[in-house]
């Protein structure tokens, strides 16, 4: 009990967003120096940035779901409920959503400096991607709503919901790489 008390707690909650905070700063920080340099390998940095924000995002969208899964079991209000509602929160806020922004602004700014917004594989990247951003925008929903404790889907559900993403990304890194049209 000590330690999910201990891993619960509002203290604990703050350092983890100093940390992701600093993490997230010092990650904006090197695209700004690199701007300002701008090495021959500007471009490539770029991508390995945007690869780096993009595993981060969905490693958030293949968890969150699973969480998801666990705590539509646990009974409301209990010890554990409670628990699952300070992790869901925290990879939302923490990785999630920064995540989401900077590989929608690194990817923008590829699509745009690569590729001039041309190609038809690159529309429709980023079609899947918003509609990846749609799952993003419904996982917040539910985290909102397994917070106020409100209606909760089943599990079965959840187990459905967490296919989306990898379906979603087995398409896009098909588009990148083939780019069959």
């Amino acid at each position: 009990m000590m330690d999910v008390d201990r891993q619960t707690s509002e203290a604990v909650g703050r350092s983890a967003s100093r940390k992701a905070f600093v993490a997230i700063g010092v990650f904006v920080a090197l695209i700004a120096v690199l701007y300002v340099l701008q090495p021959d390998s500007f471009g490539l940095w770029m991508k390995a940035l945007h690869i780096i924000a993009v595993i981060s995002w969905m490693a958030g969208l293949f968890y969150l779901p699973r969480l998801f899964i666990y705590h539509t079991d646990a009974e409301v209000g209990s010890v554990q409920s409670e628990t699952f509602k300070v992790m869901e929160r925290r990879l939302l806020k923490v990785i999630m959503n920064p995540a989401m922004m900077i590989t929608w602004l690194l990817g923008l700014y590829l699509a745009w400096e690569s590729f001039a917004f041309q190609g038809g594989w690159l529309h429709a990247k980023i079609a899947l991607v918003v509609l990846l951003t749609v799952v993003h925008v419904m996982l917040s929903r539910a985290v909102r709503a397994f917070a106020a404790d409100g209606p909760r889907r089943t599990a079965r559900y959840w187990r459905m919901m967490n296919e989306a993403p990898t379906l979603l990304m087995i398409a896009i890194v098909i588009l990148v790489v083939v780019k069959p049209f």
